[in-house]
């Protein structure tokens, strides 16, 4: 199942920037590491803002949820999700 999924990152002014630091390493190599794996796979900054439009391919909701709420910067994130179908003109095989 595809989904589309819209993440902005508030994190508190007041954490400490080698803390921010720790938590955006981590989150860089989990995302990669999904990425990787097939489940995330778009990935697009949002100009201008500390947000990013994403497309996952997962099983289910279930397993999308997984992987979300296992994101390092999570608990700082306001999260938008859509499914997605194949759109019956498209030229894409890969888009499922």
């Amino acid at each position: 199942m595809l989904f589309q999924v819209e993440m902005t990152v508030k994190l508190p002014p007041d954490m400490p920037a080698e803390r921010a630091a720790e938590i955006k390493a981590t989150e860089k190599a989990y995302s990669q590491e999904l990425q990787r794996a097939g489940k995330w796979r778009h990935l697009w900054r949002v100009a201008g803002s500390y947000s990013n439009v994403s497309i996952f391919d997962v099983d289910d909701n279930a397993e999308l949820q997984d992987l979300v709420s296992n994101l390092p910067l999570f608990p700082y994130m306001a999260i938008s999700v859509t499914p997605l179908c194949r759109h019956p003109s498209s030229v894409r095989d890969d888009d499922r």
